[in-house]
């Protein structure tokens, strides 16, 4: 019989020790969740330390993830490769112990917390995706995928807005394999929360549609009960409410805000020792709770018996077995590369003039058709994003909680976020991390604001996630100001590891369509328009294949030289445009021409992209020694660093009017390009 109390005291000394060493750290949360975490993983929690990325696992996400010493205890205890050496070097340079939980660093870590809400939204993605992914490859007698996600969080998180987007979706979706641990201490780093905190939680989770226990989260086995109940819901997910003590076990430091988030001290961690009958050095743990804790063997025999039902599956559903490998692994189908070629050779024989939001959804027509993963969405904007295809029909669920399906057996491939652009974008971080999907989804551009911090989660998680943002620019016309974007595109630019693309036509879009969804390891945000843009003929040094990605996927290349447009010299300036500012630049180039100044024009969709291309091509998209103008809707800041004389751009709001008078009012025409090239010129 395991030693609950024993299993427990070694997170609490474990906490205690790691976060005075490291003099900085949160022992607070893992002592007084230690009796919960025992609960969860000495009892129910299924998963291999050995295999930490079996796909069939149970997701455990720590939602309050300044509470870090709680997971790393836990890992290391139960068996995973994080040794005692990495639990002393507790948030220092290069450990796999960080002051927060970051995922692909620390083996059993599924997600990076820390901003609080976030988690639990990730938790809501997983889960979201393990009940889609049981629904389309599960079969009678088959439950291949067939696991719970759970989660740890804490008032913070309840109190970050984000937490009611996601768990109000969750009560929509009837995730009933969510269980989320709610750690009910009352106390936040400026201390006791009721003068700021009166939420009635129980009541707001059943108002949601979910099952809610409510226990004594010192009581192991109370909540071990609990989550059995809630492991047998049918239809709802269920918050445990666990009522517990910050920093529980310390006497001094108990059920206050120092517990919180300093170090116990010296003094104070030998009383609590003594308190919780702990009689070990620091970072010593007995081999009898070694042994208590250990989930090697368990694990072993949980993921053989998984393997055992997927061979009997493989053998029953071949096809569906390497499609639900595939797709685990996260690769692209085999006809990807030639779906791509199809999908630009059409837009360049098609030569359509739409805007690029239609752009965007023509190319996922094809892509969506090809690529089964791909799942879609929107925050209340679907028929403004253009995220829906012939391909992708609403995911919806029927009153006993399952996924609907057509005539053919399929479900869904499009999420109705509702207005909740920050929930859609964490949720997705959670489908991407839980694997069998590429998630994207789509907003209005002025509204990325609300998304940013789950957009940089993403780009810091390197996850493979697609956010399609539409009217891009003033060109949005009479909504005004609000909802016209003009810092966006070089703020979303400034987020390191996030690929940009601001596509010019019909081609630009499915290539950069194709670039993200091949990122394997980083998101991408697409900045599409809603006014119409001209298909762009590409020049002999643009696009040399089929598929155009050997010149476009670069990020940058040069649309048109001056012999384009009938000039027999050498460039006198190069004009750099992104997205629907490129037909202006075309346009200049030939006014420019009339009066024998020779222009090359480069189209650059993703600065981000070109960025990170080799000096020498660089160099030969942009010469030294010729000056460049750079042309862009919006912030001019980001355009300096490529050497540029002069940006035609916006450092202002914009205005409620119709598009074609804001064009002109703002300067956003070829004339005044044009005239901007001269006197550049003239300057020199």
């Amino acid at each position: 019989m395991a030693n609950h109390q024993q299993m427990a005291s070694a997170i609490r000394a474990l906490a205690m020790d790691a976060v005075q060493q490291a003099n900085s750290g949160h022992p607070g949360a893992p002592m007084g969740m230690a009796d919960i975490a025992v609960a969860l993983w000495g009892e129910h929690l299924k998963h291999n330390p050995q295999h930490p990325h079996w796909a069939d696992r149970d997701r455990f996400v720590l939602s309050n993830g300044h509470g870090s010493m709680l997971i790393y205890a836990l890992l290391h205890l139960t068996g995973y490769d994080l040794p005692m050496s990495e639990l002393k070097n507790f948030r220092q340079l290069h450990s796999k112990t960080a002051g927060h939980p970051e995922v692909g660093i620390t083996p059993g870590v599924e997600t990076t917390t820390g901003p609080l809400g976030q988690g639990i939204t990730n938790a809501v993605g997983m889960a979201l995706a393990e009940k889609l992914l049981a629904a389309e490859f599960n079969r009678p007698d088959h439950a291949i995928v067939n696991h719970h996600t759970y989660v740890f969080m804490g008032d913070g998180c309840l109190m970050e807005g984000i937490s009611h987007e996601a768990c109000a979706l969750a009560g929509a979706w009837k995730l009933n394999k969510l269980i989320a641990l709610y750690d009910d201490n009352g106390i936040s780093i400026d201390g006791k929360v009721t003068p700021w905190f009166i939420d009635d939680t129980p009541a707001r989770f059943k108002a949601y549609g979910w099952n809610v226990i409510s226990v004594d989260g010192h009581d192991v086995q109370a909540v071990s009960r609990a989550i059995a109940t809630a492991k047998h819901s049918a239809d709802k997910p269920t918050l445990i409410a666990c009522k517990t003590h910050i920093g529980q076990g310390s006497p001094n430091r108990v059920d206050t805000a120092k517990a919180h988030g300093e170090p116990l001290g010296a003094d104070e961690i030998a009383l609590t020792r003594a308190a919780i009958g702990w009689h070990h050095a620091p970072f010593v743990v007995p081999p009898e709770v070694y042994d208590d804790w250990s989930a090697k063997d368990k694990g072993d025999k949980l993921e053989q018996h998984w393997n055992h039902q997927f061979t009997a599956y493989a053998s029953a559903y071949p096809e569906l077995a390497v499609e639900f490998k595939r797709r685990m692994a996260g690769d692209l189908p085999k006809n990807f590369h030639q779906t791509v070629v199809d999908a630009v050779v059409a837009a360049n024989t098609k030569a359509e003039t739409v805007a690029s939001r239609k752009a965007s959804q023509l190319a996922l027509e094809a892509f969506t058709a090809a690529i089964p993963e791909l799942l879609g969405g929107s925050a209340d904007l679907t028929g403004s994003n253009l995220t829906n295809t012939k391909s992708t029909p609403n995911v919806r669920f029927d009153l006993a909680g399952d996924v609907v399906k057509d005539e053919h057996g399929h479900g869904g491939r499009h999420i109705n976020y509702g207005v909740r652009e920050f929930g859609m974008a964490a949720i997705m971080n959670g489908i991407a991390l839980h694997g069998g999907f590429i998630p994207y989804g789509g907003t209005f551009l002025t509204f990325s604001d609300y998304s940013r911090n789950a957009i940089r989660m993403a780009a810091l998680m390197k996850q493979r996630v697609v956010h399609v943002f539409t009217h891009d620019s003033i060109g949005l016309g009479e909504d005004g100001p609000t909802h016209q974007s003009i810092e966006h595109a070089a703020s979303l630019r400034l987020i390191p590891g996030l690929d940009v693309w601001r596509p010019a036509d019909t081609a630009e879009t499915t290539v950069a369509w194709a670039v993200a969804l091949q990122n394997d390891n980083r998101p991408t945000a697409l900045l599409l328009s809603r006014q119409n843009l001209p298909y762009l003929p590409k020049g002999h040094s643009a696009a040399k294949d089929a598929s155009g990605l050997d010149a476009i996927n670069k990020g940058a290349y040069v649309l048109a030289e001056p012999s384009e447009v009938g000039m027999s010299k050498k460039a006198q300036a190069v004009i750099i445009a992104t997205g629907s500012e490129v037909q202006l630049a075309l346009k200049a180039q030939a006014l420019l021409a009339e009066h024998k100044v020779a222009v090359r024009v480069v189209s650059m969709p993703s600065t981000t992209t070109f960025d990170r291309q080799s000096v020498a091509y660089k160099s030969a998209v942009l010469p030294k020694g010729i000056p460049r103008i750079a042309v862009e809707m919006g912030s001019t800041d980001g355009w300096w660093k490529y050497g540029v004389s002069a940006v035609v751009g916006i450092d202002t709001y914009g205005e409620s009017a119709p598009a074609p008078v804001l064009f002109e009012h703002f300067g956003f025409t070829p004339h005044n390009v044009a005239d901007t090239v001269r006197k550049v010129l003239q300057s020199l």
